[in-house]
């Protein structure tokens, strides 16, 4: 990923959230984006033009719209319709944004359109986190990566963030993942973290 004097930006068209510009390229601000966050604090997560990224909880694309400056495809899935609205208008300016209206939980309702994709892409508030994501590796080519920005509070408010963290991890280790990193989100983003995965069947 591309920063300017230590400023973290993609290469497109602005004016998507009033993002603020350097020349050509937008900002990427990481307290609108876990991703940018994570590529911030340190993470060797990168973008690359011939990736195909399948993007779980798109909301209304601000993300979605930075990773779509840098890759192929964006196979980009949202539940609710009102962020759907949002997304839309992003997909009308980035015609490598394929939008998908379903539940994450569900992947056999768009398994029809989204191919293999090197990145699967996951930022869903819902208890079954690990459970989501591991249903959805269908879609991840073996050797490519997952990213699962773990909401601890939507998962068990009750548990501690770090006891959520662990008790993931195990889940997707158990369900065939290897951990590169996990990695907290402070100070941008409060009890979320991080987790780098790569497939490995």
């Amino acid at each position: 990923m591309i920063r300017i004097g230590g400023v973290l930006v993609s290469p497109g068209e602005g004016g998507v959230y009033g993002e603020r510009m350097i020349g050509s390229y937008r900002v990427w601000d990481p307290r609108r984006s876990k991703l940018a966050a994570l590529a911030l604090l340190g993470s060797e997560i990168d973008l690359a033009p011939e990736m195909r990224v399948l993007y779980l909880g798109a909301a209304n694309g601000t993300t979605v719209s930075h990773v779509a400056d840098y890759v192929e495809v964006v196979y980009a899935v949202e539940f609710a319709p009102r962020p759907m609205q949002d997304l839309l208008e992003v997909c009308r300016r980035r015609r490598n944004i394929v939008p998908i209206m379903a539940d994450a939980g569900r992947p056999e309702r768009y398994a029809g359109i989204v191919e293999e994709v090197d990145l699967l892409y996951m930022d869903v508030a819902q208890p079954d986190q690990a459970g989501i994501a591991l249903r959805n590796l269908r879609f991840l080519r073996k050797g490519g990566t997952l990213v699962l920005m773990l909401k601890t509070r939507s998962v068990d408010v009750t548990q501690s963030p770090q006891d959520v963290l662990e008790e993931t991890v195990r889940t997707l280790t158990a369900g065939g993942l290897s951990i590169r990193e996990t990695r907290w989100l402070e100070p941008y983003h409060r009890d979320h973290a991080a987790i780098v995965c790569e497939a490995i069947k």
